[in-house]
């Protein structure tokens, strides 16, 4: 079997996880969610071995979804790009700050940050900065 390892990327044009719950609602309904992006993962194994995407929002990873397959796309361009298709499911995470970089990286499983109980997940959320000075500091 192959290692995990899990994507991260910014989420692009949100604030806030449920601005991506709403987008992804109005988008793909009840289907599942895709991401299409110009590279493909050299480590295809090791992601579809249980991978997620974690997605960052304004500098601070709040939440991820389980990586269900890649698929090709083509574009209006002709240009092959990845699918990165998705669990519908968005599992929100403990805060964990990140710097701007443009696209997707690779994440060590190591490195992720846990998933918030089930039940913490309908909380107040904190605000972004306490969020990201509480990780900076371990309190995660």
């Amino acid at each position: 079997m192959a290692d995990l390892v899990h994507l991260i990327k910014l989420c692009v044009g949100a604030e806030k996880v449920e601005d991506l719950i709403e987008w992804q609602q109005s988008r793909y309904g009840d289907g599942p969610a895709c991401h299409v992006t110009r590279m493909w993962p050299k480590r295809a194994n090791e992601i579809l071995s249980g991978g997620s995407l974690y997605w960052v929002f304004k500098g601070v990873v709040l939440a991820r979804q389980r990586i269900i397959g890649l698929d090709e796309r083509l574009g209006d361009d002709g240009i092959t790009r990845c699918a990165i298709i998705l669990d519908r499911e968005i599992v929100r995470t403990e805060a964990l700050p990140r710097r701007p970089f443009q696209g997707w990286r690779y994440l060590k499983a190591e490195d992720a940050p846990r998933d918030l109980a089930k039940g913490r997940a309908r909380e107040d959320v904190l605000p972004r900065e306490l969020q990201a000075a509480l990780a900076e500091i371990g309190l995660r």
